[in-house]
């Protein structure tokens, strides 16, 4: 069965590099099929970084949710994610889950305006 899921991206170093990498890899082992316009944000938490840039893409898979979350952790692990970081803090990239099936399942939605804005332009 495919699964059509909406993920919220986010960069604060080499942003661009890191969004177009992603998106490399999200369609050759995905299906690509929207990808929102970038939005520049200020850090939540630490101030003292970079502005971040953030997008949505949407994407087809036949992974589960708990399969498809791994590799989203695995392919920020190939762009260098480090995972040691603070929680706030600088980071190459931030793929979550926040549409699963036209439901939405992170509240991050709700809660931060720069991921609904991002999500509600290619939901």
């Amino acid at each position: 069965m495919m699964h059509e899921v909406v993920i919220g991206m986010g960069s604060n170093i080499n942003a661009e590099i890191n969004f177009a990498s992603a998106l490399f890899f999200l369609k050759e082992e995905h299906e690509l099929m929207a990808v929102s316009n970038p939005m520049r944000t200020a850090p939540i938490g630490i101030k003292e970084q970079p502005d971040f840039l953030n997008a949505a893409a949407k994407v087809k898979t036949d992974l589960s949710p708990d399969e498809f979350r791994a590799y989203l952790k695995g392919l920020e692990d190939r762009l260098k994610r480090d995972r040691q970081a603070p929680k706030y803090g600088p980071r190459t990239i931030d793929l979550d889950i926040i549409v699963w099936d036209g439901q939405i399942i992170d509240n991050d939605y709700f809660e931060r305006d720069f991921v609904k804005t991002v999500v509600d332009e290619i939901l």
